[in-house]
């Protein structure tokens, strides 16, 4: 994920829109008892936790799966292994 991306991810003034999802009871009352044990104010709380995690896992799998994609056409195309390292190295210090 993008540095920029990142930082307005991590913003706690992010605005909210309320959704409705229907859940088993059996699933909220687990989460409303484990929320306060895991430090979370509530189940809302904790099952945004949750959906950021996998979110967050998706976004970097499925960027990194456009990251090998990009490599392996630059390797068809004769570009060196030498130079698309030295690339890597320069896009992850910026």
């Amino acid at each position: 994920m993008k540095i920029e991306a990142l930082k307005k991810r991590l913003d706690r003034n992010r605005s909210m829109t309320a959704i409705t999802i229907r859940m088993p009871e059996d699933v909220i009352e687990d989460l409303k008892r484990i929320a306060p044990l895991l430090g979370f104010s509530g189940y809302q709380p904790l099952v945004r936790t949750y959906i950021g995690q996998g979110l967050r896992a998706d976004l970097e799998r499925l960027d990194g799966d456009t990251v090998s994609a990009l490599i392996a056409s630059l390797k068809r195309h004769g570009v060196s292994e030498e130079l698309i390292q030295e690339a890597l190295a320069e896009v992850s210090q910026s």
